[in-house]
């Protein structure tokens, strides 16, 4: 039933690509193996060929913003099967009936192994499909939909070992652009973005589902996903809601600081980002925080706060700290550089996530690190080479490797964070999954 088109031609390329693929990194979850937004595989090209990078298979899917993981020779992502209208206004709910899916493809040839699906009505904007990642680990693949299922699936056969329902057992209302807080698995613990009175973080056992803890009241749930970070070796779980940016003991889930961020619309959306005592935070419009965080007692202290000339306001695209600077994209496309101490705007590149040299309304590009280099995928449909210091945006290279087939605010859209293993990216949009060889040796043959 899947389509699969293989580029090249020799059984020993095949071959040899399959032994690439079994030594190879795995990307089992949102952001990477380490949700750092690293990718640590080596043998990769360094510029696109002219007629672009070769796409190994493809596959069809329905629709979703859910980025693909890849785990174990496998690639896991969700979709909704509908035959309503997708497109939906921003601020309002859309009601569709549908059947949301978990599915999994073999990472070598694009091969359906298999599918779990339930009926799941939609009342949310932008209702193209679920939001989250889903989370491999330990032969489990932990998944949640964009109203709130919480599947606990076995990675071989998809057969269900657990399952909770955030609405009907935490009275959580569903967001207004759905569930998206990619699950976070820390030892035996599974962390959540839930809400409902006092559980808008609760921490699960990953084998059973049991509840091991819940915290936190917010008037909204948000959108970011939970954060474990470190301070002086000590562990620390950071949920940031609608109100506040918070950090919890991750093993009671009793309230260790608080500060006030409280992003336009909710959107409480990126991940937060942690450089040594560092702690970045933010969202729209031009609400984030540089937190400066210690651990006798825990506290967190504000450094700067956004404005207009200062920092960023991202709208869903988590940044990159290194080297004292930050690299993310503000609230209209803007690729930014940022000295990290003072908040200052060393440079700005529209290119990148936008079709032009102008800003458009939510542009995004993903930021993937890799060597000296990123991998930004744009929302153009379009991966781009390119290399980020303090000094300038330096672009190497770029391809179309997707159609962006959502639509925002009068524009065709790529919303899914891509998947980088086996020296592959692994893409999906509302028709197809794809894997796009990304290794050197690849494009000799």
């Amino acid at each position: 039933m899947n389509r699969m088109l293989f580029c090249g031609g020799s059984v020993a390329w095949a071959l040899s690509l399959m032994v690439g693929i079994a030594r190879a990194d795995d990307w089992p979850q949102w952001l990477g193996p380490n949700r750092d937004s690293v990718w640590r595989e080596t043998g990769i090209i360094e510029t696109f060929p002219p007629d672009g990078p070769p796409v190994l298979w493809r596959a069809p899917i329905a629709g979703g913003y859910t980025g693909p993981a890849v785990a174990n020779g496998r690639v896991y992502v969700m979709d909704y099967v509908t035959e309503g209208d997708r497109t939906g206004d921003p601020n309002s709910r859309s009601s569709l009936q549908g059947e949301e899916r978990v599915l999994c493809f073999s990472a070598t040839n694009g091969q359906l192994l298999w599918k779990h699906a339930y009926q799941r009505p939609y009342e949310i904007s932008y209702p193209a499909g679920p939001r989250a990642t889903p989370t491999v680990d330990d032969g489990r693949v932990y998944t949640l939909g964009a109203e709130g299922d919480l599947l606990c699936l076995n990675a071989e056969d998809g057969t269900v070992v657990w399952s909770r329902h955030f609405p009907s057992e935490y009275g959580a209302e569903t967001p207004l652009w759905g569930c998206c807080s990619h699950p976070l698995i820390v030892g035996d613990k599974l962390f959540c973005i839930v809400g409902g009175p006092g559980s808008i973080a609760v921490a699960f056992d990953k084998h059973s589902g049991k509840e091991l803890w819940r915290a936190l009241t917010a008037k909204e749930t948000g959108y970011s996903a939970p954060t474990l970070i470190h301070v002086d070796g000590q562990p620390q779980l950071v949920i940031w809601h609608a109100e506040s940016v918070n950090g919890l003991d991750p093993e009671t889930g009793r309230p260790l600081w608080s500060v006030p961020l409280d992003p336009n619309y909710a959107m409480s959306i990126v991940t937060p980002r942690q450089l040594g005592r560092y702690l970045f935070v933010g969202g729209i419009v031009n609400k984030s925080a540089l937190l400066r965080l210690s651990s006798s007692p825990p506290a967190a202290d504000v450094v700067w706060r956004g404005k207009r000339e200062l920092g960023i306001g991202p709208v869903m695209v988590t940044p990159m700290l290194e080297d004292e600077y930050l690299y993310g994209v503000d609230g209209k496309g803007e690729l930014r550089c940022v000295e990290l101490a003072t908040g200052e705007q060393l440079w700005t590149n529209y290119s990148a996530a936008t079709s032009g040299d102008r800003g458009a309304h939510s542009a995004c590009a993903f930021l993937v690190k890799q060597g000296d280099r990123f991998f930004l995928a744009s929302e153009t449909g379009e991966l781009i080479i390119a290399r980020l210091s303090p000094e300038k945006y330096s672009e190497v290279s770029r391809a179309k490797i997707i159609e962006p087939t959502g639509t925002a605010f009068g524009r065709s859209v790529w919303w899914s964070h891509p998947a980088f293993a086996n020296r592959c990216v692994y893409a999906r949009n509302d028709k197809e999954l794809i894997c796009v060889s990304l290794a050197a040796d690849d494009h000799s043959r």
